[in-house]
């Protein structure tokens, strides 16, 4: 996005494809938000640290060597 001049103002521009992709068109409202007020996570989760992280509830550490084996769990 851009920031440009509009009389006494600014605007920002909005490419086409923004625009087409939100349905947006001219006299539209919309919101703009400051996301760095808010936690995004983009990462893909791992599982055995949230398998780590549930035991940390529950107040049951891990030893320091352990390491969660999915396939071992379960043949157990």
């Amino acid at each position: 996005m851009q920031i440009a001049k509009w009389g006494d103002s600014l605007a920002v521009l909005l490419s086409s494809e923004f625009v087409k992709e939100k349905g947006l068109s001219e006299g539209d409202e919309v919101d703009f938000v400051d996301l760095r007020k808010t936690t995004r996570i983009s990462e893909k989760a791992d599982p055995k640290a949230e398998f780590v992280k549930a035991m940390d509830q529950f107040r049951w550490p891990a030893p320091a060597d352990y390491k969660f084996d999915r396939e071992e769990a379960n043949e157990r």
